[in-house]
Formats: C-alpha cells, sequence, structure tokens
C-alpha cells in the first residue's frame, strides 16, 4: 500500500492556514473583523455556485485533472521510461506556465543538487534544465555546460505559437542535429507538449513525427501544472506523480466537503479581497520559510498576476484591477526586504509558508562558550532557528500592525506539494469570482506578444507594425546619451 492510501498517514499531512495575524484581535484597525468576512459570506456563495457550475461544464477543467490519473500517467510513463535508459540532461524550452510548474516540482522535490549529483545518485533520473528566458547568453551558457549527445528536449507551448520558444527549438535542433548524428536520430530525443488537434507544433508532429504530449485544450497554461506540462517532467526526474495527484484530490475533498465559509480556498480568497479593496493594500507577500519552495511561489505570482491583473470586469466596465504579488524567502529576506515590510507603508498582505518537519536536522555545537553572543546557539539546531526566526518574524509584523498570515505544510513531500497547488488555483479563482473579472484569459499579455512578432515580420502583423513606426520618430527627445 502507497504511503497515500493510508488514512492515518494523510490526515497528518493536511495543510492548515492561520489567520489570527490578520484579524482586528491582533492587529487593531487595520485587520479585519469578523463581521466583515461574515458579509462577504453571500458572495462566496455566489462564486461557490459559479465553480460548480464552471466545473460541470467544463470551462474550470482544470478542477478536473487530479482524477484523470489514468488518461494523463500513461503516456506520460511510455515516453518516459526509454529516456531513462541513456538521457542524462532534461531540457525544457517553454515560458510561462509552459516553464513554472515544472522548475517549481523540480525544486521543491528533488535534491537541492540534483542536477550535479553523479547519475548513480540520482537514481538514474536526468537533471532538469529550464531554458524560460531568451536571453542568448542564458541559453547558449547552460547547453554549453551540457553533454549534448545525452540531451532530450520537451518542448512546451500549448498554442504551438509562443515565439519564444519556436526561436528555441529551431536553433536547439540545428545544434542537435549535427552533435547526434542527423535528424533521424535527433526526433527520438524531443518531445512535443502542445494542443492536441492544433497549431503549428502539432501540425509539426503530424509531418515530422516526433513524439508528442497534449495540452488539455479546456486548461489554460498556468493552471497546467497538473497536467502533461507539469507531470512529465516530473516523472523524468523522479518525483512521485500519482502522490502530487493524490495530495491534490484530498485538497479538492477537503474543500468539497467544507460549507463556503469555513472552505480554507474561500477564506483565504475573501482575506486577499478584503486586503487589496477595502484595507488598501494591494501588495501580497508570499514568504515560503523554506527555500525549495521559492520557485512555487514565483508559479503563484504567475497565476495570481496574469489570472486577477484586468482592464475590465465581466461586464465590460473599466476597473484596472488586481493586487500584485511579490515573493520573498524566509530567513534570507529578513535582511532585506522584512525592514521595509515591518516599518515601510501600510500597503502589504504577508503570508507565510511554513513547514513543520524538514528531511533533516542539523545540531549546532556548543563551541566557543566564553563568547555569550555565540555560546546560545550550542545545543539547538538549525532547524529550531529556523522556526523560532519564522515565529518571531510573523509576530513582530503584527506587533507593528502589519496584517499577515500562515499556510502550514506538515513537511514537503509530493502529497502536500499536491495539496498547495490546488489550494492556490482555486483561491485565485475564487478570488476572480469576487472581483468580478475572468481568472482564464490574459489580454494584456498578447499586445507585447503581436508587437513582438510584427517587429520581426511575421505575416498578417502589418497593422501593428506601423502603428510601432509612428512612434519611433518622438523617441529621440527624452534620451541621454
Amino acid at each position: 500500500m502507497k504511503r497515500y492510501q493510508d488514512p492515518q498517514w494523510v490526515s497528518s499531512q493536511a495543510i492548515s492556514l492561520d489567520y489570527n495575524y490578520v484579524m482586528a484581535d491582533f492587529v487593531g484597525d487595520r485587520g479585519l473583523s469578523s463581521a466583515e468576512l461574515d458579509a462577504l459570506t453571500p458572495k462566496l456563495a455566489r462564486v461557490h455556485e459559479d465553480l460548480q457550475a464552471g466545473r460541470e461544464s467544463g470551462r474550470y477543467a482544470f478542477l478536473d485533472l487530479p482524477y484523470r490519473q489514468d488518461d494523463l500517467l500513461k503516456p506520460i510513463r511510455r515516453l518516459a521510461k526509454p529516456l531513462l535508459e541513456w538521457c542524462w540532461e532534461f531540457v525544457i524550452l517553454g515560458i510561462g506556465g509552459s516553464a513554472l510548474g515544472a522548475k517549481a516540482l523540480h525544486q521543491a522535490l528533488c535534491h537541492p543538487q540534483h542536477n550535479f549529483l553523479p547519475v548513480g545518485r540520482r537514481k538514474h533520473h536526468p537533471g532538469l534544465w529550464v531554458l524560460d528566458n531568451i536571453d542568448p547568453d542564458f541559453v547558449y551558457g547552460i547547453l554549453d555546460g551540457l553533454n549534448l549527445k545525452r540531451v532530450a528536449v520537451n518542448i512546451i507551448s500549448k498554442s504551438g505559437t509562443t515565439a519564444e520558444t519556436l526561436a528555441q527549438f529551431l536553433w536547439l535542433y540545428r545544434l542537435l542535429a549535427s552533435r547526434v548524428g542527423g535528424e533521424d536520430r535527433l526526433r527520438e530525443r524531443l518531445i512535443i507538449t502542445t494542443d492536441p488537434v492544433k497549431g503549428p507544433l502539432r501540425r509539426l508532429v503530424e509531418q515530422e513525427g516526433f513524439h508528442s504530449l497534449s495540452v488539455p485544450p479546456d486548461v489554460g497554461g498556468r493552471f497546467s501544472v497538473l497536467s502533461a506540462v507539469g507531470l512529465f517532467p516530473a516523472q523524468v526526474v523522479g518525483i512521485d506523480v500519482e502522490e502530487l495527484l493524490a495530495g491534490a484530490r484530498f485538497m479538492d475533498q477537503r474543500l468539497k466537503a467544507s460549507p463556503p465559509e469555513e472552505n480554507m480556498a474561500y477564506r483565504l480568497a475573501a482575506i486577499y479581497y478584503l486586503f487589496y479593496r477595502e484595507k488598501g493594500r494591494p501588495l501580497l507577500i508570499t514568504m515560503p520559510y523554506a527555500a525549495n519552495l521559492s520557485a512555487l511561489a514565483d508559479w503563484f505570482a504567475q497565476l495570481w498576476a496574469e489570472s486577477l491583473g484586468k482592464r475590465l470586469d465581466l461586464a465590460g466596465r473599466l476597473v484596472e484591477t488586481g493586487s500584485t504579488p511579490i515573493r520573498a524567502v524566509g530567513v534570507t529576506d529578513q535582511h532585506s526586504q522584512l525592514q521595509l515590510y515591518s516599518e515601510g507603508p501600510h500597503d502589504k498582505l504577508i503570508t507565510i509558508w511554513s513547514v513543520d518537519r524538514f528531511q533533516h536536522t542539523l545540531e549546532i555545537p556548543s563551541l566557543f562558550d566564553s563568547l555569550d553572543d555565540m555560546g546560545y546557539l550550542g545545543g539547538h539546531t538549525l532547524n529550531e532557528l529556523f522556526k523560532a526566526e519564522e515565529t518571531a518574524t510573523a509576530f513582530n509584523l503584527m506587533k507593528s500592525g502589519r496584517p499577515n498570515l500562515t499556510l502550514t505544510l506538515p513537511e514537503v513531500n509530493p502529497f502536500t506539494v499536491g495539496q498547495l497547488i490546488y489550494l492556490l488555483e482555486v483561491t485565485t479563482v475564487a478570488a476572480g469570482g469576487l472581483l468580478g473579472v475572468n481568472p482564464l484569459d490574459q489580454p494584456g499579455v498578447e499586445g507585447g506578444k503581436r508587437t513582438a512578432c510584427a517587429l520581426l515580420g511575421r505575416p498578417g502583423f502589418e497593422e501593428y507594425r506601423r502603428e510601432f513606426d509612428q512612434t519611433m520618430p518622438k523617441l529621440s527627445k527624452y534620451v541621454i546619451k
């Protein structure tokens, strides 16, 4: 029996939410009252109805990904298994939702030095390299350090039209063809993850016979981490993807069993909404007290920003809404950003991600006892110091009238990470309902994409090139050389 099938183990791994320090009882009139939270109950009930209807209609299809285990994992395992016979380095070409999820899972659930360990210590799973930027020095530098004869490449783009990913693919395709002995041998090293029926990458799969996986057409990129987009790289590097999906299912069942006023995702969405709309706190800080969760906080930043930063509401009215997500890391950012959070403007809400148990306990030896400022640490552990700093940070933020709340993971493992991912996805969509915006589109991103394509001469984008060219003569006035 796998551990996620053991009810006792499962109950010991449940994520919890502590929001004491956002309440007026602790931070005075800068906090929330129970009445303010209760007043949102009718609106949350409507949000709940919309979520249920959207789930049934397929509009929120990402909610059912944890239950599509057989559909998802069979093709993933079929493609992953032969890679383990020869592949030492697994490279992802993708950006945004096509990269952040895989990057977050790798950092959270693999050894911090996974990519640099001997292959045997990695249990013959490859290292993972995510090329989520087209900075030419970055791209060249990553690949320059790899044995290209041992590289497999996963090209990820739901639409198949992402210019950055396509450009990387074209460049790397030619490079690899010259190193591995021609295009026939190269085909077995490429796996394209894209829309199942349309787009240029899908046409390329059909034309050239590349291996491929599908992004569910009804799941947006930033909600796709629990699809082949995130699960295939996770499987390749040795993460237990069954346990990851089990954690997401467990969170879904917890949320469905709770009334709206006790639903963790709805309560979190309500807190974030009220501090943004009613308390004048447009900055949403996520501060994991676990270094291996920092990339997951980056993933959440994209999920939140792209889903909720909207110019128009659902009725087409100008609202220009959305709080700004910022990632900090404890304890590192206690020595950089915390001063601002503690004594700067009252415009931030801070969420700490806490971990109860780490995999290792590191004892601090009792040395140099004659030095009082050092000797007191002896006999404790780094774990105790880490927890004390986290507790002290939350407490002193509260003392300064700075609202903060804590999401606690019993430990970092695939089951708890699956819970956290699912919780944050539901929270984001619920917040979209409270704000009255569409959390599934991203019209603000498209303008930059269109102009960039126009500058490179993509057919059909001439209008955007003319618009750009009309502005160019004006751009010399405010330049210092």
